[in-house]
């Protein structure tokens, strides 16, 4: 049943029809009540309604004004931004390094958000997933990412750390000085808690910050004269500070050759 507006000359009724089916299965339409003319009870068609919705047990409450909510805009300024920086420093290019791997999912979409929650909402894991569904977040797959997704990313990167390493490299020593004279390099321990042992754990037990033993690893920190990071590395928490020095030093001269114009490195 509906309600249709019928016109006879200059007028209109409101009327109530239904719809039917004939002893031969055509449907069919008739006219079960006429309301009366539109112009003469149009300011009366909420009282009919209300009594139609009486009769019928309905409530009422569809005739008040609609309840309007507005629910929070996705943001995406700063992410677009920041996907525009991070396509123009090429770092877009790691996607061809995870292309090839065991991992089904979008590795370097994972990195690529995790990195931008860094920069804009720092969050856990689990975090980061909430935070995707209030932003719109430029190049993801349509899939739903999931926490799973980003451990594994977490594992690709791992997995593939001196490929991500060596880009990493090319793409950075476009921004520091060209003859690189001077770095800085420092060491800190870094506390853990938890008892359960790993494989290849660097959680050991050393001499802390605070001047007790504990659970630690030790985290060791390159920078340039301008406060740039360009290197760093994980060891053990129970390493002395001085057996880190030259193979940092190693590593950092096979990444960053000093220019030309430059002697060496100086720490």
């Amino acid at each position: 049943m509906h309600v249709k507006v019928t016109s006879s000359g200059s007028r209109q009724y409101v009327q109530l029809v239904e719809s039917f089916r004939d002893p031969d299965g055509k449907v069919k339409k008739r006219t079960v009540a006429t309301l009366g003319r539109l112009d003469q009870i149009a300011g009366d068609l909420d009282s009919v309604v209300r009594g139609l919705l009486k009769v019928s047990g309905k409530t009422v409450g569809g005739l008040d004004a609609p309840s309007i909510q507005f629910d929070p805009a996705r943001a995406f300024g700063d992410l677009w931004a920041l996907n525009e920086l991070w396509n123009t420093l090429g770092f877009s290019g790691l996607r061809k390094i995870f292309r090839a791997t065991r991992h089904s999912i979008h590795v370097e979409a994972c990195i690529r958000a995790m990195v931008f929650n860094r920069l804009c909402d720092p969050d856990s894991k689990l975090g980061v997933l909430r935070w995707l569904e209030t932003v719109a977040m430029p190049d993801m797959p349509s899939e739903g990412i999931i926490h799973q997704h980003l451990l594994r990313s977490m594992d690709a990167l791992i997995d593939h750390q001196e490929e991500v390493d060596a880009v990493t490299a090319t793409l950075l020593r476009p921004l520091i000085d060209q003859d690189l004279s001077i770095v800085f390099y420092d060491l800190t321990t870094i506390r853990s808690e938890g008892l359960s042992q790993q494989q290849g754990d660097h959680r050991q037990f050393g001499m802390s910050k605070e001047g007790i033993v504990a659970r630690q690893f030790m985290l060791g920190v390159v920078q340039t004269a301008d406060g740039l990071p360009i290197y760093h590395e994980v060891f053990d928490g129970n390493t002395a500070e001085t057996k880190t020095l030259l193979p940092t030093v190693e590593t950092v001269l096979g990444r960053f050759p000093p220019g030309s114009t430059a002697d060496g490195v100086t720490i």
